[in-house]
Protein backbone atom coordinates (compact mmCIF):
# COMPACT_ATOMS: atom_id res chain seq x y z
CA UNK A 1 0.00 0.00 0.00
CA UNK A 2 1.24 3.56 -1.13
CA UNK A 3 -0.19 6.78 0.57
CA UNK A 4 0.68 9.96 -1.15
CA UNK A 5 0.97 13.18 0.55
CA UNK A 6 -0.18 16.58 -1.58
CA UNK A 7 0.90 20.13 -0.37
CA UNK A 8 1.20 23.80 -2.43
CA UNK A 9 4.10 25.22 -3.07
CA UNK A 10 4.57 28.68 -4.67
CA UNK A 11 7.80 29.77 -7.01
CA UNK A 12 8.73 33.02 -8.26
CA UNK A 13 10.95 34.13 -11.34
CA UNK A 14 11.69 37.49 -12.98
CA UNK A 15 11.33 35.94 -16.46
CA UNK A 16 8.04 33.73 -16.29
CA UNK A 17 5.58 31.15 -14.96
CA UNK A 18 7.29 28.07 -16.64
CA UNK A 19 10.54 29.35 -14.86
CA UNK A 20 8.44 29.79 -11.19
CA UNK A 21 7.32 26.51 -11.28
CA UNK A 22 10.63 25.02 -12.04
CA UNK A 23 12.11 27.04 -9.21
CA UNK A 24 9.78 25.59 -6.96
CA UNK A 25 9.89 22.33 -8.01
CA UNK A 26 13.80 22.44 -7.70
CA UNK A 27 13.12 23.54 -4.11
CA UNK A 28 10.91 21.46 -3.09
CA UNK A 29 13.09 18.24 -4.24
CA UNK A 30 15.58 19.25 -2.50
CA UNK A 31 13.98 18.21 0.68
CA UNK A 32 10.81 15.59 -0.64
CA UNK A 33 11.59 12.63 -1.89
CA UNK A 34 9.36 10.74 -4.53
CA UNK A 35 7.77 14.10 -5.71
CA UNK A 36 5.26 12.22 -8.21
CA UNK A 37 3.05 15.04 -9.76
CA UNK A 38 2.97 18.73 -9.94
CA UNK A 39 -0.22 20.53 -10.89
CA UNK A 40 -0.21 24.15 -11.57
CA UNK A 41 -3.16 25.48 -9.61
CA UNK A 42 -2.35 29.43 -10.29
CA UNK A 43 -0.36 31.83 -12.03
CA UNK A 44 -0.10 35.71 -10.56
CA UNK A 45 2.09 38.36 -11.16
CA UNK A 46 3.00 41.05 -8.82
CA UNK A 47 3.51 44.53 -10.35
CA UNK A 48 5.77 47.43 -9.05
CA UNK A 49 4.31 51.30 -8.71
CA UNK A 50 4.91 51.98 -12.21
CA UNK A 51 2.57 49.00 -13.22
CA UNK A 52 5.35 46.67 -14.54
CA UNK A 53 5.89 43.12 -14.20
CA UNK A 54 8.00 42.63 -10.99
CA UNK A 55 7.83 38.35 -10.72
CA UNK A 56 5.67 35.93 -12.19
CA UNK A 57 4.68 33.62 -9.30
CA UNK A 58 3.17 30.08 -9.52
CA UNK A 59 1.32 28.08 -7.45
CA UNK A 60 1.50 24.04 -7.59
CA UNK A 61 -0.48 21.31 -5.89
CA UNK A 62 2.31 18.76 -5.74
CA UNK A 63 2.33 15.26 -4.38
CA UNK A 64 4.60 12.76 -2.88
CA UNK A 65 5.58 9.66 -1.71
CA UNK A 66 4.64 9.41 2.55
CA UNK A 67 6.56 7.23 4.09
CA UNK A 68 6.19 6.73 8.24
CA UNK A 69 8.61 4.62 10.24
CA UNK A 70 7.87 1.12 10.20
CA UNK A 71 8.48 1.51 14.21
CA UNK A 72 6.11 4.00 14.84
CA UNK A 73 2.94 3.43 16.76
CA UNK A 74 0.67 4.81 13.94
CA UNK A 75 2.41 2.66 11.84
CA UNK A 76 1.54 -0.34 13.84
CA UNK A 77 -1.99 0.16 14.58
CA UNK A 78 -2.97 1.06 11.02
CA UNK A 79 -1.62 -2.19 10.08
CA UNK A 80 -3.44 -4.23 12.53
CA UNK A 81 -6.84 -2.44 11.63
CA UNK A 82 -6.43 -2.66 8.16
Amino acid sequence: MSVYRVTEIIGTSKNSWEDAAREALWAASSSLRDLRVAEVIEQDITLNAEGQVELFRTKLRVSFKYERAPSAPEWSTAKQTA
